[in-house]
Protein backbone atom coordinates (compact mmCIF):
# COMPACT_ATOMS: atom_id res chain seq x y z
CA UNK A 1 0.00 0.00 0.00
CA UNK A 2 1.47 3.36 -1.08
CA UNK A 3 0.89 6.72 0.56
CA UNK A 4 2.60 9.81 -0.86
CA UNK A 5 3.37 11.61 2.39
CA UNK A 6 5.34 10.71 5.51
CA UNK A 7 3.73 11.47 8.86
CA UNK A 8 5.46 14.00 11.12
CA UNK A 9 6.86 11.13 13.25
CA UNK A 10 8.12 9.24 10.18
CA UNK A 11 9.79 12.33 8.73
CA UNK A 12 11.43 12.99 12.11
CA UNK A 13 12.76 9.41 12.17
CA UNK A 14 14.38 9.96 8.76
CA UNK A 15 15.71 13.46 9.47
CA UNK A 16 17.15 12.58 12.87
CA UNK A 17 18.95 9.44 11.65
CA UNK A 18 22.62 9.68 12.63
CA UNK A 19 23.87 9.22 9.06
CA UNK A 20 21.21 11.19 7.16
CA UNK A 21 21.39 14.17 9.53
CA UNK A 22 25.14 14.49 8.80
CA UNK A 23 24.50 15.19 5.09
CA UNK A 24 24.41 18.73 3.68
CA UNK A 25 20.96 20.38 3.50
CA UNK A 26 21.03 20.44 -0.32
CA UNK A 27 21.80 16.70 -0.52
CA UNK A 28 19.08 15.85 2.00
CA UNK A 29 16.65 18.01 0.02
CA UNK A 30 17.45 16.27 -3.28
CA UNK A 31 17.09 12.79 -1.72
CA UNK A 32 13.71 13.62 -0.14
CA UNK A 33 12.48 15.43 -3.27
CA UNK A 34 12.58 12.27 -5.39
CA UNK A 35 11.77 9.75 -2.63
CA UNK A 36 8.41 7.99 -2.43
CA UNK A 37 6.63 6.25 0.44
CA UNK A 38 5.49 2.63 0.77
CA UNK A 39 3.55 1.19 3.69
CA UNK A 40 3.35 -2.48 4.67
CA UNK A 41 1.34 -4.52 7.11
CA UNK A 42 3.12 -7.02 9.41
CA UNK A 43 5.01 -9.70 7.47
CA UNK A 44 4.55 -7.95 4.12
CA UNK A 45 7.34 -8.81 1.66
CA UNK A 46 9.42 -5.72 0.83
CA UNK A 47 12.25 -7.35 -1.14
CA UNK A 48 12.82 -10.98 -2.14
CA UNK A 49 16.17 -12.70 -2.47
CA UNK A 50 17.14 -12.72 -6.15
CA UNK A 51 15.25 -9.51 -6.98
CA UNK A 52 17.12 -7.03 -9.20
CA UNK A 53 18.26 -3.85 -7.38
CA UNK A 54 15.57 -1.27 -8.07
CA UNK A 55 15.52 0.98 -5.00
CA UNK A 56 17.54 2.56 -2.22
CA UNK A 57 15.48 2.33 0.95
CA UNK A 58 15.18 3.85 4.43
CA UNK A 59 13.01 2.57 7.26
CA UNK A 60 10.73 5.36 8.53
CA UNK A 61 8.49 3.44 10.95
CA UNK A 62 8.35 -0.07 12.43
CA UNK A 63 11.17 -2.41 11.43
CA UNK A 64 12.46 -4.31 8.41
CA UNK A 65 13.27 -7.96 9.17
CA UNK A 66 16.16 -9.23 7.04
CA UNK A 67 16.16 -13.00 6.72
CA UNK A 68 17.36 -15.98 4.72
CA UNK A 69 16.00 -19.49 4.31
CA UNK A 70 17.95 -22.55 5.46
CA UNK A 71 18.32 -25.71 3.36
CA UNK A 72 15.52 -27.29 5.41
CA UNK A 73 13.23 -24.38 4.47
CA UNK A 74 13.31 -22.64 7.86
CA UNK A 75 13.39 -18.85 7.81
CA UNK A 76 16.30 -17.41 9.80
CA UNK A 77 16.23 -13.78 10.97
CA UNK A 78 19.61 -12.07 10.58
CA UNK A 79 18.86 -8.53 11.70
CA UNK A 80 16.19 -5.85 12.13
CA UNK A 81 16.58 -2.50 10.40
CA UNK A 82 15.25 0.29 12.57
CA UNK A 83 13.76 3.71 11.69
CA UNK A 84 16.34 6.14 10.30
CA UNK A 85 18.54 3.43 8.75
CA UNK A 86 19.17 3.31 4.98
CA UNK A 87 19.87 0.06 3.11
CA UNK A 88 19.98 -1.47 -0.37
CA UNK A 89 22.84 0.70 -1.64
CA UNK A 90 25.32 -2.20 -2.00
CA UNK A 91 23.22 -3.85 -4.73
CA UNK A 92 22.79 -0.49 -6.49
CA UNK A 93 26.58 -0.16 -6.69
CA UNK A 94 27.53 -3.69 -7.76
CA UNK A 95 24.37 -4.40 -9.79
CA UNK A 96 23.97 -7.90 -8.34
CA UNK A 97 20.62 -9.27 -7.22
CA UNK A 98 19.36 -8.94 -3.65
CA UNK A 99 21.02 -11.43 -1.30
CA UNK A 100 18.29 -11.66 1.37
CA UNK A 101 14.55 -11.38 1.91
CA UNK A 102 13.21 -8.28 3.68
CA UNK A 103 9.83 -8.28 5.45
CA UNK A 104 7.87 -5.70 7.41
CA UNK A 105 7.92 -6.42 11.16
CA UNK A 106 4.75 -4.82 12.47
CA UNK A 107 3.17 -1.95 10.53
CA UNK A 108 6.14 -0.54 8.63
CA UNK A 109 6.78 2.51 6.47
CA UNK A 110 9.72 2.75 4.10
CA UNK A 111 11.05 5.63 2.03
CA UNK A 112 12.39 4.66 -1.42
CA UNK A 113 14.63 6.25 -4.03
CA UNK A 114 14.53 4.65 -7.50
CA UNK A 115 17.83 3.37 -8.92
CA UNK A 116 17.93 5.96 -11.70
CA UNK A 117 17.35 8.80 -9.23
CA UNK A 118 19.99 7.39 -6.87
CA UNK A 119 22.60 7.55 -9.66
CA UNK A 120 21.46 11.06 -10.66
CA UNK A 121 21.95 12.24 -7.06
CA UNK A 122 25.41 10.63 -7.01
CA UNK A 123 26.30 12.50 -10.20
CA UNK A 124 25.09 15.81 -8.73
CA UNK A 125 26.48 15.42 -5.19
CA UNK A 126 30.00 14.00 -4.99
CA UNK A 127 29.52 14.30 -1.22
CA UNK A 128 27.24 11.23 -1.34
CA UNK A 129 30.15 8.96 -2.37
CA UNK A 130 32.08 9.85 0.79
CA UNK A 131 28.93 9.58 2.92
CA UNK A 132 28.11 6.09 1.61
CA UNK A 133 31.74 5.05 2.09
CA UNK A 134 31.37 6.10 5.74
CA UNK A 135 28.10 4.14 5.97
CA UNK A 136 29.83 1.01 4.62
CA UNK A 137 32.78 1.47 6.99
CA UNK A 138 30.36 1.56 9.95
CA UNK A 139 28.61 -1.58 8.73
CA UNK A 140 31.94 -3.42 8.34
CA UNK A 141 32.97 -2.46 11.88
CA UNK A 142 29.61 -3.67 13.22
CA UNK A 143 29.92 -6.91 11.26
CA UNK A 144 33.41 -7.66 12.60
CA UNK A 145 32.17 -6.80 16.09
CA UNK A 146 29.29 -9.28 15.75
CA UNK A 147 31.62 -12.04 14.50
CA UNK A 148 34.03 -11.33 17.37
CA UNK A 149 31.20 -11.39 19.96
CA UNK A 150 29.86 -14.66 18.55
CA UNK A 151 33.28 -16.26 18.96
CA UNK A 152 34.42 -14.72 22.25
CA UNK A 153 31.40 -13.81 24.42
CA UNK A 154 29.10 -16.18 26.29
CA UNK A 155 25.41 -16.09 25.38
CA UNK A 156 24.52 -14.08 28.51
CA UNK A 157 26.80 -11.18 27.47
CA UNK A 158 25.60 -11.29 23.84
CA UNK A 159 21.99 -11.23 25.02
CA UNK A 160 22.68 -8.24 27.30
CA UNK A 161 24.31 -6.40 24.38
CA UNK A 162 21.33 -7.15 22.13
CA UNK A 163 18.85 -5.94 24.77
CA UNK A 164 20.80 -2.68 25.20
CA UNK A 165 20.75 -2.17 21.42
CA UNK A 166 16.98 -2.77 21.34
CA UNK A 167 16.51 -0.28 24.20
CA UNK A 168 18.47 2.37 22.25
CA UNK A 169 16.49 1.73 19.06
CA UNK A 170 13.01 0.93 20.37
CA UNK A 171 12.98 1.94 24.03
CA UNK A 172 9.76 3.43 25.44
CA UNK A 173 10.34 5.00 28.90
CA UNK A 174 7.89 3.93 31.60
CA UNK A 175 5.66 6.72 32.90
CA UNK A 176 5.31 5.05 36.31
CA UNK A 177 9.00 4.16 36.84
CA UNK A 178 11.73 6.37 35.39
CA UNK A 179 14.29 3.53 35.41
CA UNK A 180 12.17 1.09 33.41
CA UNK A 181 12.19 0.99 29.61
CA UNK A 182 9.88 -1.16 27.49
CA UNK A 183 11.29 -2.56 24.25
CA UNK A 184 8.75 -1.42 21.67
CA UNK A 185 9.80 -3.97 19.03
CA UNK A 186 7.65 -7.10 19.46
CA UNK A 187 10.07 -10.04 19.31
CA UNK A 188 9.23 -13.67 19.98
CA UNK A 189 11.93 -15.53 21.93
CA UNK A 190 12.59 -17.63 18.83
CA UNK A 191 13.34 -14.44 16.85
CA UNK A 192 15.62 -13.13 19.60
CA UNK A 193 17.40 -16.50 19.67
CA UNK A 194 18.01 -16.35 15.90
CA UNK A 195 19.65 -12.93 16.24
CA UNK A 196 22.04 -14.44 18.79
CA UNK A 197 22.74 -17.70 16.96
CA UNK A 198 21.41 -19.71 19.90
CA UNK A 199 18.50 -22.02 20.74
CA UNK A 200 15.23 -20.60 22.07
CA UNK A 201 15.58 -22.78 25.19
CA UNK A 202 19.00 -21.33 26.11
CA UNK A 203 17.85 -17.76 25.49
CA UNK A 204 14.75 -18.43 27.63
CA UNK A 205 16.97 -19.69 30.49
CA UNK A 206 19.14 -16.54 30.34
CA UNK A 207 16.09 -14.24 30.22
CA UNK A 208 14.59 -15.97 33.27
CA UNK A 209 17.90 -15.63 35.14
CA UNK A 210 17.97 -11.89 34.31
CA UNK A 211 14.37 -11.61 35.50
CA UNK A 212 15.25 -13.27 38.83
CA UNK A 213 18.04 -10.70 39.22
CA UNK A 214 15.51 -7.86 38.64
CA UNK A 215 17.40 -6.76 35.51
CA UNK A 216 14.43 -7.31 33.17
CA UNK A 217 10.76 -8.23 33.36
CA UNK A 218 9.15 -10.66 30.93
CA UNK A 219 5.59 -9.71 30.01
CA UNK A 220 3.12 -11.22 27.50
CA UNK A 221 3.56 -8.13 25.30
CA UNK A 222 7.37 -8.19 25.34
CA UNK A 223 10.34 -7.27 27.51
CA UNK A 224 10.83 -4.45 30.01
CA UNK A 225 14.39 -3.52 30.96
CA UNK A 226 14.45 -2.60 34.66
CA UNK A 227 18.18 -2.01 35.15
CA UNK A 228 20.27 -0.86 32.18
CA UNK A 229 23.40 -0.52 34.32
CA UNK A 230 23.15 -4.19 35.27
CA UNK A 231 22.93 -5.15 31.58
CA UNK A 232 26.00 -3.01 30.86
CA UNK A 233 27.91 -4.72 33.68
CA UNK A 234 27.06 -8.12 32.17
CA UNK A 235 28.53 -7.07 28.79
CA UNK A 236 31.72 -5.83 30.49
CA UNK A 237 32.33 -8.68 32.95
CA UNK A 238 30.93 -11.85 31.32
CA UNK A 239 33.94 -12.71 29.16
Amino acid sequence: MDDPILTIEEREAINSGRWFSSLSPSLRHDILRCAYVKRYKDDGLIVARGDPPEEWVACAKGAVRVSSTSISGKQITLTYIEPGIWFGDVALFDGDRRTHDAYAHGDTTILCVARADFHKILATHVELYDAILLLHARRIRQLYGLVEDLNTLPLRARLAKQLLHLVRSYGIPSLSDGDEVRIGLQLAQEELAQLLGASRQRVNQELKAMEREDTIRIEPGGLVVRNRKALLRITETDH
